[in-house]
């Protein structure tokens, strides 16, 4: 009997050594992974997905199966009220002066459910403006300016969320703070409706995909749109004229989270882990692997030269401080933003 309770102890001991890491691709590269084994003599089971199968397999164990997820921030809150699939953060065991104040705050205040703290940032991105500088540089400054007739037939934008979201911002509304009235919601999306069907002569195209949108703006048919950080630094290597720029409004950003399920058996090595990824030097490998940049204060400075010269360029310290964290999606607003879209699609 002594001997079996020995070796539960045993096989306890060695779960907790384990970490079992549910996360992006890219997020994870093998280069850190054998660092930080090396370094603290845990191991790291790496199993890649994405949001919706994140909440699914957590949604399916209640939360077991891991130790360590990374889910979308605005994928926390509303699984966590429905399903009860994390555990709180104490966030005591992380060493905060890792992580750049402005998006820890809004990390912590997107994730907290019932006063507990339920996510920190890792991975983000963001959207804003990718312009040809040297012809639209000059009158494109925020997402309005793209319905200026300087850059008249030559604009492109998806006819999606991410184009409501901007707009009303650049028009002086701040739609994020109307997520907990509806009446209010609705009639900022009326004013960015009536906005967007009256630039609509100025957009060449409303771009479905990011190919698409990338051979637009290389053949100059394109010269000023809505897009992705990491597409406009792309397309910078093609044409130093061509690149990513945040809004005057601030670029609409998205945050990758650490969260701990609600199950998970290696909450003390998921926090070195956190600890361990957010030194600026891990963090920037991190960067190198997936073209994003992290919410480790001063990673910029250790990546890849060429993307570090980019990432400078379009976002100094005031831009990064100015991102609109894009929170939960209350139910319902989704269907109106849907009728807005389809309405300005219908229109002449």
């Amino acid at each position: 009997m002594l001997a079996t309770t020995v070796l539960a102890g045993l096989a306890s001991v060695a779960q907790a050594d384990t970490l079992r890491l549910l996360t992006w691709g890219g997020y994870a590269p093998d280069d850190v992974v054998a660092m930080f084994e090396e370094q603290t003599g845990h191991t790291v089971e790496v199993t890649k997905s994405n949001n919706e199968e994140m909440i699914a397999k957590l949604r399916a164990t209640g939360g077991g199966g891991f130790d360590l997820a990374q889910p979308s921030q605005d994928r926390v809150m509303g699984p966590q009220m429905e399903f009860g699939i994390y555990k709180p953060m104490d966030v005591s065991k992380l060493d905060q002066d890792l992580f750049i104040p402005s998006m820890l705050k809004a990390t912590m205040e997107n994730t907290t459910v019932n006063g507990d703290v339920y996510g920190v940032p890792h991975v983000w991105g963001t959207s804003g403006l990718v312009l040809n500088t040297a012809e639209a540089g000059d009158v494109v400054k925020d997402y309005t300016d793209l319905c200026a007739p300087e850059v008249a037939g030559k604009v492109s934008y998806r006819l999606k969320r991410p184009t409501l979201i901007g707009f009303a911002f650049a028009m002086g509304e701040d739609p994020f703070a109307a997520y907990g009235d509806e009446a209010k919601y609705k009639e900022i999306m009326e004013k960015v409706e009536a906005k967007l069907t009256e630039c609509k002569a100025n957009v060449k195209t409303y771009w479905g995909g990011g190919d698409e949108l990338m051979n637009l703006v290389r053949s100059g048919e394109v010269t000023a749109s809505m897009a992705w950080d990491t597409g406009g630094w792309k397309l910078n290597d093609d044409n130093a004229d061509i690149t990513f720029v945040a809004p005057a409004s601030g670029a609409l950003g998205w945050i990758d989270t650490f969260v701990l399920p609600a199950k998970g058996q290696a909450d003390d090595v998921a926090y070195e882990w956190i600890n361990f990824v957010m030194q600026p030097e891990i963090a920037a490998k991190i960067t190198d692997a997936v073209g994003n940049f992290t919410a480790s204060a001063g990673a910029d400075e250790y990546v890849e030269d060429s993307l570090k010269a980019k990432y400078q360029a379009s976002f100094p310290p005031e831009a990064v401080d100015n991102i609109k964290w894009y929170p939960p999606v209350p139910a319902g607003l989704e269907q109106i933003e849907g009728e807005v879209l389809d309405r300005v699609q219908a229109a002449n």
